[in-house]
Parts: C-alpha cells; structure tokens; sequence
C-alpha cells in the first residue's frame, strides 16, 4: 500500500495519542509540530503496522520511528515495569550504517526517552567491547547499532534479541550499499518475537524492496512530497557548480569560505589523503577546521565531530564516511571539493545543509577528469547543469556569485617571513677541497 504526503502540516504533537512524558519531552526540546513524515508515519506506527518510510534527508525521519519506539517501549518508571518479565533485555533495536549516524539517532532517541528512565545505547566498531557489554549485562530497553558490532556481540552472547520487539532499519539504501545485506538478513532472523518492522530510506532501490517483501508484514509504504519541491534535492538548497583546476582548487575554498553569511560549512573530498591535506593546508591558512575519515581513530572522528557541534571548529573536511548521521542545525554551505562517485551520494552530501526547512548553499568543484561522472550525476537528478564555468578562485563571477568581499585573499593569517642571512662572500674552495666534496657525495650516494 502507498500513501503520500505534502508539506503542509496541521496537527502539534500535542494532537497526538502520545504519552504525556513523550509530549513533554518533546516541548523540552522544542518539537512542537511533526513534519510531513511524521505525521503520516506516526498514526501507522503507533497502531503497530508496519511502515517503508521514504523521504529526502534532513526531513525528520529519525523521530518519525523514534517516537512510536518510546512509546511501546515497557520502561522501568512506568507501572507495567514490575510485572514485566523480560527486564533489561532489548525490546527495540535500531540498525543503522555508519558510526556518525549511531551516535546521533541515539542521542536523538535518549533525549525524548530518559524521562521515563528508558535506557539507550549505541553500540558500533572502533570502540571496546567492554564498556558495550558491561552496559548490556546492567540492562538497555533500546539498542542502536551498526550491523558488524551488533553480530560480533549477538554472537558472543552478549546481545540477546530473543526479546526484541520492535526493529528498525535507518538510511536502508545505504547499508545496502555497504555490502551489509547478509548482515541485515542474520538480524532479521534473530528476532523471533519482532511483532513491528520499520524501514526508511531516502531512495528505494529494488534490493530494498525485496528486502520487504520477505521480512515485513504488509508494509505501508509512505513518501513525503511537496507540490513545490518535486527533485531529489530539497528544493531550498541553492546549488553551484564550478570547473575548477586542481591546483586553485584550494584557494577557491578559502575564498568561498569568506563569503558574506558563511557558517559553519562541510567540505567534502573522495579520499582519505586529499581530505587531511585539505583541512591542514585550511589550517595553514588560518580557518579553524577539523578532519573526519576513516584513516582516523573513533576517538578523534568524535572529537573532531563534537568541537564542530561545539563551534570550536567551523569547518568540517570529510570523506563520505561523513555523509550520513551528521545531523547539525546551522550548516550554511556543503563544499564538494572533489566531484561525488554518483547522483545518491551527492544529494546527501549536500542534504547536511538546509535541514528542518531552513536554507542552505551547496557548491561543487568539478575538474576536467570529472566532467563526464558530474554530466551523469546531473542527468539523473535534473539539475540543468551540466555545463560548469569554468572558473579560477580570480574569477569576477566567483566573487559576485558567492558573495565574496572584494579584495578576498585565500589566507586569514600571513604566512610568517622566512629569515634570509646575508650572503658572505668566500674564497673558492682549493682543487684538494673540490675533489674531496665530489668523492664524499659520490659515496653518500650510493
């Protein structure tokens, strides 16, 4: 079954049959009314069917499951909680692909839960075991976690899913995309009590779809649309697109970096390498920027992800590890500072900014060995640009466009004076001395 919905909005939560500790927690953090997604998933959800939700990112699809979660979870302040008799196992558990996007679906969740003393947890790679384990052994009502971690502790015994309820697949296409569909399969067929199953995605490639068919119990398939927002890309994005040279690439986005209304901005690259060397040489130049990708620890891609949130950084340089689960009110610009692989990963490049209807400037480098993957990508989204100018970080059209003061230079600080002494003149070396020099290099030579 399908159903749609357009972006007008015309209930508050507080319209809703939620718990009252759900609609306090969700005032608490200033939810007042649902976004489309929401208000169509939430009737279905809460009356326990099960749902293919499908909407463009940046839309709101995390409360849209979260939300009926909290609500069916049994929690240890409510008065069921004695007579339960599966205390502290699982009762739902969220799957997701990538680190980032745990972290924030389980602060997003913990948020409007902890009031009735629901306990969450995030659980992926690149962390100890132990910390997980001694979490799972005290009790967790709510598990978040990405498909490797999740085995490799379900194998062990230390996850039970004999209790889960509930299951949720978040960003589906991409976890398909990673290779994790035998993984996602192995979870499916470990939780024999799920009663509920609940899938979103922002597209919904044919492997999803037969995914559903297998596991899911006459899904109702829902898709936001707004009458004046029919691409795939939210329709208050603004969206720019250079042909730029590889070597001016940098000085371009330290230029573009010091337009008028800059924010806080993500800058993404293709590759580990050129998205360190990126944020050093932005470093170098004075912004206060940060890298994230996978040639770093978890410890520093947190770090780095929290002095972002935090603004001690406002600038984030990211491979599409990134791309996903960053869910950050505020971001102005997305900076594609190497062209994207396809059409899916640039729209949720770029979905990292205009989020919750606000607005937001995406900007796309495309060097001349691109031109034929961009021309693709803008085949298949409609963007109608598939010719860039070509374009230097001199270009008049680059300062009036991107609304770049006059006079911008690619540095905020000066490089700093390398000190040259004076030369003295020496007489030249004897014949002796001259062969002596030759032999010794010579011998350090080889």
């Amino acid at each position: 079954m399908w159903a749609s919905a357009h972006s007008k909005v015309s209930k508050t939560f507080a319209d809703l049959p939620l718990r009252r500790e759900t609609i306090e927690a969700l005032t608490t953090h200033g939810f007042s009314s649902p976004f489309p997604i929401q208000e169509m998933v939430l009737p279905i959800a809460l009356s326990d069917g099960d749902v293919i939700g499908q909407a463009k990112t940046g839309t709101g699809k995390t409360l849209a499951f979260g939300i009926p979660l909290i609500e069916k979870v049994i929690a240890p302040l409510d008065s069921e909680w004695n007579a339960f008799e599966s205390k502290g196992l699982p009762q739902v558990l969220v799957v997701v692909p990538t680190r980032e996007l745990c972290v924030q679906v389980t602060k997003d969740i913990d948020e409007l839960a902890n009031n009735r003393g629901i306990r969450t947890l995030a659980v992926y790679g690149g962390r100890a075991f132990e910390p997980q384990i001694e979490a799972l052994n005290n009790g967790i009502e709510i598990v978040v976690g990405t498909p490797g971690r999740l085995l490799d502790l379900y194998r062990q015994g230390q996850l039970k899913l004999k209790e889960v309820s509930r299951l949720v697949l978040d960003e589906a296409d991409e976890m398909l995309d990673l290779g994790f569909l035998p993984d996602v399969e192995k979870i499916f067929t470990s939780t024999p009590k799920r009663s509920q199953t609940m899938l979103f995605s922002a597209t919904m490639p044919g492997d999803i779809i037969a995914l559903a068919r297998r596991f899911m119990n006459q899904p109702i398939h829902i898709r936001t649309q707004d009458n004046e927002d029919e691409g795939a890309v939210v329709s208050k994005i603004e969206q720019h697109v250079y042909r730029a040279h590889a070597l001016d690439k940098i000085e371009m986005l330290a230029r573009i970096l010091q337009a008028e209304g800059r924010g806080p901005t993500m800058v993404f690259c293709r590759t580990k390498r050129t998205c360190q060397k990126t944020a050093d040489d932005l470093l170098e130049r004075g912004f206060k920027s940060a890298a994230i990708h996978g040639d770093l620890g978890q410890g520093a891609r947190e770090k780095a992800l929290s002095d972002f949130k935090a603004g001690k950084s406002d600038v984030l340089v990211a491979t599409d590890v990134a791309a996903r689960g960053i869910d950050i009110d505020g971001i102005t610009h997305v900076i594609n500072y190497q062209c994207p692989e396809d059409e899916k990963t640039y729209v949720h490049r770029i979905g990292r900014t205009a989020r919750a209807g606000a607005a937001g400037i995406a900007v796309t480098f495309v060097d001349w060995d691109e031109l034929a993957r961009w021309k693709m990508i803008d085949t298949a989204l409609s963007l109608g640009l598939a010719e860039p100018e070509e374009t230097y970080s001199s270009s008049e059209h680059l300062f009036e466009v991107m609304k770049i003061p006059a006079g911008t230079t690619g540095r905020l600080t000066k490089t700093k004076p390398v000190a040259v002494s004076s030369p003295v003149k020496s007489a030249p070396p004897k014949k002796t001395e001259r062969v002596r020099t030759r032999n010794k290099k010579f011998k350090s030579d080889n």
